[in-house]
């Protein structure tokens, strides 16, 4: 029986676990630092206290019930030892016939120390949990304070970078600010803030299509938000967010939705690292001058797709496919069958706005509007872990929007860390 280890439950590796379950020419064990399964898309409403954390969230012993050749093993990967099939974690070692790595991708700042040090990045369910308290306390103290430039200061919210995450971010609180702050702050605390959405290109949404780009822009400029293209995001410390344009916005608030940066993974040889951190793979998969490790997801380069020659997006739907192709060419391996090289079939792209509004890019056509938004939320719950999870996420979807007024808005802070 050979040994499969992924390390990492995101998109990629559940998908590859998933088509690997119930075969019996392998033991597989999952690693991950946390012990559950998370719906990354779906972090910002976490961090606007629309949906609970559970909703969007499995967890991996939960899910691996009777799944007879399926381990997990909460570890971080701290290095890999390709010429003894060993990899160590902050847990302990392991030992693997194939390894797959799969952990994905984390924020990155640019290098930028006082950014690392003093923005709000969004890629944890912790990253979300900690805007959401973030949030809200400053609300709190903005109630308190006797100072109206304090209360403009904690009002205000920068957003650097207007990609799909910094779009429906800047939505998101956009509502919140029409719908919930006056009901929640009778003290009068509306008005005091805005929502600054920042960003180096010259338009919102560069990923998608230039209709996309145009209602993105004209949907948030109604709803309030101050949008400002090709400007970077330069310093923040003492509160002070410093544009490339020598603006200074009086902030407590900078949320980072700016850029990613591949996971790194001690071990591998040097010429393995590619851009971003991404480690270059071959058509399928698997590493240049490895015979059993691959790498799937945002965290692999791959150049071999003919419509994708400077590598894919890091997008869900390359991992998803990247996942399932890659089981099936491990058991092809097993079996001394042809493998099958890696195609990315784009299926479209979307984003969400605002109530009712939203974007789809389609292969062959876009539609936006109430359409879209309908679209966006059927496909944001099928892809969700658990019966439960989508039921009760289309439950606290439909209350919130016929009350447009969610009502998660705890502030919890753990006394101590284990």
């Amino acid at each position: 029986m050979r040994k499969i280890i992924i390390v990492g439950g995101g998109f990629s590796g559940l998908n590859l676990v998933k088509k690997l379950s119930g075969i019996d020419d392998f033991e597989v064990t999952v690693v991950d630092r946390n012990n559950y399964h998370f719906f990354p898309p779906l972090l910002y409403q976490v961090s606007t206290a629309f949906i609970e954390p559970s909703t969007i969230s499995y967890p991996f012993r939960r899910l691996f019930q009777n799944r007879k050749n399926i381990r997990f093993f909460m570890g971080d990967l701290v290095r890999v030892t390709p010429e003894t099939n060993t990899l160590e974690t902050d847990n302990g070692k392991l030992v693997y016939d194939y390894l797959v790595l799969a952990m994905g991708t984390e924020t990155n700042f640019f290098g930028n120390g006082k950014m690392t040090k003093n923005a709000l990045p969004m890629k944890t369910i912790d990253d979300a949990l900690l805007i959401r308290n973030h949030i809200l306390l400053c609300l709190e103290k903005s109630v308190r304070s006797a100072s109206w430039t304090e209360k403009e200061k904690l009002g205000n919210i920068v957003i650097a970078g207007a990609g799909p995450t910094g779009i429906e971010m800047a939505g998101m609180l956009a509502e919140m600010g029409r719908n919930i702050i006056s009901k929640d702050y009778p003290e009068g605390i509306l008005g005091l803030g805005r929502i600054y959405l920042v960003d180096a290109g010259p338009t919102v949404l560069a990923s998608m299509t230039g209709k996309a780009q145009e209602e993105a822009y004209k949907v948030l400029s109604k709803l309030g938000v101050k949008i400002m293209l090709n400007t970077l995001v330069k310093d923040y410390s003492e509160e002070k967010v410093v544009l490339s344009t020598g603006e200074i916005i009086n902030s407590a608030t900078l949320i980072w939705a700016s850029g990613v940066i591949a996971r790194e993974v001690r071990g591998l040889p040097p010429k393995a690292i590619t851009n971003g951190k991404r480690i270059a793979v071959n058509e399928i998969n698997r590493l240049w001058d490895s015979e059993n490790i691959f790498a799937i997801g945002d965290q692999c380069f791959q150049t071999s797709d003919g419509k994708y020659p400077s590598g894919h997006p890091q997008v869900a739907q390359v991992a998803i496919q990247q996942g399932k192709l890659l089981a099936m060419n491990l058991i092809n391996l097993q079996k001394h069958k042809p493998t099958r090289a890696f195609v990315y079939d784009d299926k479209g792209s979307m984003a969400i706005i605002s109530k009712f509004k939203a974007v789809v890019d389609l292969p062959k056509g876009f539609f936006k509007g109430f359409l879209a938004w309908l679209v966006w939320l059927f496909i944001h719950i099928i892809p969700l872990v658990g019966f439960r999870n989508k039921i009760k996420l289309a439950f606290n979807w439909l209350l919130s929007l016929i009350t447009n007024d969610p009502v998660l808005r705890l502030i919890i802070r753990p006394e101590k860390k284990l």
